[in-house]
């Protein structure tokens, strides 16, 4: 290990947080770190998941703050839907407000007539920017009330009045925003392309953290991890609050981490996350996970996984992470084993068990679908519970090596006197000649 990696694991060590492990999710937290529409899904979220696991108290107090949120805005059949899910648990004042939800619909009617009469004037004076503008507000309203596709289609028609380069970039973040609720995944990854390859985004720090945000969310979503990965620690600290309405900065540093933790080999780990000054920002957020990735590392494998395993309860209650936390929790475990035999021709399993506190048996039984996997190049000795790699012979390999070194030194000898023969008989087309080549001269038919 280097000098840095051991001074960040001495200060890790020496931290004052609290390294208890989270069980559930912490409904204040949730209100502390998102806005919008992202704090009014999570909330839902852990509702219902919280009733999925029986844990009533969370379940309520997560509802309960949804519904006060939901009479912020316009929403009100998520409003429907929240006090719904209540079933009267919570008193007369969480009941459905049936005064406020006609007042808001007949307040939000009057207004898409309006919005939608405006468009039509501006369409009639054939103004691009006021045609532009008018799309995109009657979009922010159908967004604000819930209703998402109208709002995805108001956004897509603003495309053909974008005049600026920044007209543009605010349409990709208004379909990319509207899609991820929809989990139009094809659809995101569309719009994060289209918004890259705008001229002058690549300057603009803010913009380019959301588009990778957005990217990193989709390609987690589909399974691919390592896409994930590189998306999220390409995200920079200056991220902070300005994606609330979508992502927080903890959740960026989490997915980011626990993706590299799955995909990455462990050069690619340390480069790109460990000593990823930027990244590192990141992860004081999120100790706990900083924790796990040291000690990943470090080859501290009974502390990482155990700590892993009490983030997993967590982190189910993640509305983005909740359905890849257990096949990656798997790929982090299966790597940490694999990590673990490359340095030696043979391991005893006991010893093993007791760096990752299992028994031998359990053990053995997940060492030898990796060899069968192709995973681990070795063999279990049952009977004595040893491990042996299955090392490569030097000597054939050394004999190979010198075999492609004598042949790759002959061919390109070979490539060198044949440039000479054709620079001495003047058969080489130089670039101010007009002709493909020259004549064969009769000393050459000689020889």
């Amino acid at each position: 290990m280097d000098k840095m990696m051991e001074v960040e694991v001495e200060a890790t060590n020496g931290s004052s947080y609290p390294h208890g492990l989270l069980e559930s999710a912490d409904v204040e937290t949730i209100v502390a770190q998102y806005t919008g529409h992202a704090l009014l899904q999570r909330l839902v979220f852990v509702a219902k998941k919280a009733a999925e696991k029986k844990d009533e108290t969370l379940e309520l107090e997560a509802l309960k703050v949804a519904c006060d949120e939901s009479k912020k805005g316009e929403h009100t059949s998520l409003h429907k839907e929240v006090t719904e899910l209540m079933r009267g648990r919570c008193g007369p004042e969480y009941d459905c407000d049936a005064a406020w939800v006609d007042q808001v619909d007949r307040r939000t009617a009057q207004k898409q007539d309006k919005l939608e009469s405006e468009l039509n004037g501006y369409k009639a004076n054939l103004i691009k920017e006021s045609i532009r503008m008018g799309h995109t507000f009657l979009g922010e309203f159908f967004y604000e009330k819930g209703d998402l596709n109208a709002a995805l289609k108001c956004y897509i028609r603003t495309r053909d009045y974008c005049t600026t380069s920044k007209h543009v970039v605010t349409m990709c973040l208004n379909v990319i925003k509207v899609s991820l609720e929809l989990e139009n995944y094809l659809h995101v990854l569309n719009y994060v392309q289209k918004g890259e390859q705008n001229p002058g985004v690549q300057q603009d720090a803010k913009t380019m953290d959301k588009l990778k945000c957005a990217a990193g969310l989709a390609n987690l979503a589909n399974g691919k991890y390592k896409i994930a990965a590189r998306n999220f620690l390409e995200v920079s600290a200056e991220l902070d609050n300005n994606y609330s309405d979508v992502i927080a900065p903890q959740d960026v540093a989490t997915y980011g981490a626990f993706c590299a933790l799955a995909s990455f080999d462990r050069s690619e780990l340390k480069q790109k996350l460990i000593d990823s000054v930027s990244f590192r920002n990141l992860l004081e957020l999120v100790p706990e996970v900083r924790e796990v990735v040291y000690d990943f590392y470090a080859s501290r494998y009974a502390s990482c996984l155990k700590m892993l395993t009490g983030l997993k309860k967590y982190l189910e209650y993640d509305i983005y992470l909740h359905k890849h936390i257990e096949e990656l929790g798997n790929q982090i475990r299966e790597k940490a084993i694999v990590q673990y035999t490359i340095p030696f021709t043979s391991v005893v399993l006991q010893n093993m068990a007791t760096a990752f506190n299992v028994d031998v048996d359990s053990l053995e039984k997940e060492i030898a679908d990796l060899i069968a996997n192709g995973q681990i190049h070795a063999k279990v000795d049952s009977h004595n519970k040893i491990l042996y790699s299955r090392g490569t012979d030097q000597r054939d390999t050394t004999f190979e090596r010198v075999k492609k070194t004598g042949s790759d030194y002959q061919r390109d000898s070979e490539h060198v006197l044949l440039r000479a023969r054709l620079l001495e008989y003047q058969l080489v087309q130089t670039s101010g000649s007009s002709k493909a080549a020259a004549a064969m001269s009769p000393e050459l038919d000689e020889k």
